[in-house]
């Protein structure tokens, strides 16, 4: 059975390149923040993914965290990715997955156009609303 939940983590290249970065050791947020051009805040929401999939850990260390990778909770990953090597090296697999037909495209829905949004009425003058002043 895959493992979903690392493979769901690994889906997105940013989070793919934390694991490369951290595979030399343990870093501090910055310099995982300072390889990407995007904001701490989403390099946060990267490391969140990884450590709730456990492929990361966060330790305090003075003023910093530091973040480790745990490789070893890539095995899963490894060892299903294993189980399918024979059939990708099964030259008849690739044959019959290059003759399966291929899908038919979605037809092309068009939708009605948006209606015009309601004019604006203009509010009739005080004296005309039947008020005595």
């Amino acid at each position: 059975m895959p493992p979903i939940a690392i493979l769901v983590a690994l889906a997105d290249p940013t989070r793919c390149r934390i694991i490369e970065i951290l595979r030399d050791g343990p870093k501090p947020v910055h310099v995982l923040a300072a390889s990407f051009d995007i904001s701490r805040p989403a390099i946060s929401r990267h490391l969140r993914v990884l450590k709730q999939a456990r492929l990361i850990s966060e330790k305090k260390s003075g003023r910093e965290n530091l973040y480790a990778l745990h490789i070893k909770r890539l095995r899963p990953v490894a060892d299903w990715l294993g189980e399918l090597a024979p059939l990708a090296a099964d030259p008849r697999a690739v044959v019959e997955v290059t003759q399966t037909p291929l899908a038919t495209p979605a037809p092309v829905v068009e939708l009605p156009p948006e209606p015009a949004p309601p004019k604006a009425r203009r509010a009739a003058p005080v004296s005309q609303m039947g008020f005595d002043f």
